[in-house]
């Protein structure tokens, strides 16, 4: 700035225009100086950067690149400017090498934030970072930073020594200790899910106190984000999942086979033993070929061997249309090639009920996938709805209004016919 002065001096100006000309000319000077810095910086270096970093293999430096990591240092090229000229105006030197750098304090910061998404970014295109997430790890760092910061700032503008700031957080324990009680939680939280593997993103998940039931899309310090199956969000804080109980299904996705456990009601009314007439029309039933002569055979042998006088089906051992039934599915099952034969599978009579007489069906399919599963859960009943008839059985059903229309006009047509005859 004296060499403006006494440039302008030489024009015999008077001392005070020339005091806050050369003042401005140099606020000019600085502030040109300052766009050319910047436009250099961002139009000519970040495009060699970017160029290069296009041109690797290397795949870490476009995310350092897409979360504008060299975009945001090149902000504090103006700052320095700034500091270093900051002597040429006094008094105001002090104050302008102040607000510098806490310019460049919070330059720093956002550079700082940048590079740690970046990390996250990284380590998630690791197959390992969706048992390992460290998304909770990166936001507890990020609160380190940003509160030092803070504190740097605080100090810069007082003039003081940032240790004399820190000095006093042991005194603010117990407010930080409340401020950030779910961070600290999360974080606790966020160790021992990481550590346990009790979940991981893409795990479906049931929380019913929470309302959720779905897929976890995002672990961090505080939350976990669940998508559910009608594309909303819940959020659930992390130590709910310590401190609650859930259901996680990563189980059944990666055992390579998904429960079946449904029942069909069989009208007690409609068991029976079987007929000569039922026995011969089975065998003719393909998968109860086999069974139903190995099972005649035994059941001779067994009464032979016992001397049992079969004029009355009550004695001795008879085959059953629910029994040949239970077969019959059993035997479907096993050939179905939607099930998974390496599994728990049978067909198995439960406790009778008001409702009839229960025969579960507990297997499990060969496909995880959920329309895969209903869908083969569905043709499954379909054909055992169907086929049940075909065994003298009835399925139990609540009467319906066409149930009792049909009563209405049987007996309205026997009233009939009874008058007619008389």
């Amino acid at each position: 700035m004296t060499l403006i002065r006494e440039f302008l001096l030489d024009y015999e100006l008077d001392p005070t225009v020339v005091k806050y000309l050369s003042t401005i000319i140099m606020i000019l000077f600085i502030t040109i100086l300052c766009i050319i810095a910047n436009f250099i910086t961002k139009k000519v270096i970040i495009r060699i950067i970017t160029k290069i970093v296009n041109n690797t293999k290397f795949t870490w430096d476009n995310m350092l690149l897409e979360r504008k990591v060299f975009r945001r240092l090149s902000h504090i090229v103006p700052a320095i400017i700034i500091h270093y000229f900051a002597s040429t105006f006094q008094p105001y030197d002090d104050l302008i090498r102040m607000g510098a750098n806490v310019y460049i304090t919070i330059v720093a910061l956002m550079v700082i934030n940048s590079i740690l998404n970046a990390i996250n970014d990284i380590y998630q295109t690791y197959e390992i970072s969706k048992t390992r997430p460290i998304k909770g790890y990166i936001q507890v760092v990020k609160i380190i930073v940003i509160t030092l910061g803070i504190i740097l700032v605080i100090a810069n503008l007082m003039g003081k020594s940032p240790l004399l700031l820190l000095s006093g957080i042991g005194a603010l324990s117990a407010v930080f200790m409340l401020v950030f009680k779910d961070s600290l939680l999360g974080l606790v939280a966020g160790i021992q899910l990481t550590s346990n593997d009790m979940v991981r993103v893409g795990d479906w998940i049931e929380m019913p106190k929470y309302g959720a039931d779905g897929d976890i899309i995002d672990i961090s310090l505080v939350t976990v984000k669940v998508q559910n199956f009608d594309k909303t969000i819940t959020t659930l804080p992390s130590y709910a999942l310590i401190s609650d109980s859930f259901i996680n299904w990563r189980g059944m996705q990666t055992s390579g086979g998904r429960r079946i456990k449904r029942s069909l009601f069989i009208d007690s009314t409609s068991i029976s033993f079987c007929t000569e007439e039922m026995i011969e029309r089975f065998k003719n039933i393909q998968y109860l070929t086999d069974y139903i002569t190995r099972r005649e055979h035994e059941i001779e042998e067994y009464n032979m061997k016992h001397d049992i006088n079969r004029s009355n089906p009550v004695n001795g051992r008879a085959l059953t249309n629910v029994g040949v039934f239970r077969a019959y599915i059993s035997n479907y099952l096993q050939k179905h090639p939607g099930i998974n034969q390496d599994m728990t599978l049978m067909v198995r009579q439960l406790a009778p009920t008001e409702n009839g007489l229960p025969l579960e069906i507990y297997a499990f399919t060969n496909d995880v996938r959920w329309d895969v599963y209903e869908t083969t859960q569905a043709d499954i009943f379909d054909h055992l709805f169907a086929v049940a008839p075909e065994f003298g059985l009835r399925l139990f059903q609540n009467p319906s209004g066409h149930d009792f229309k049909s009563i209405v006009a049987e007996n309205g047509e026997d009233i009939m016919h009874r008058e007619r005859e008389n």
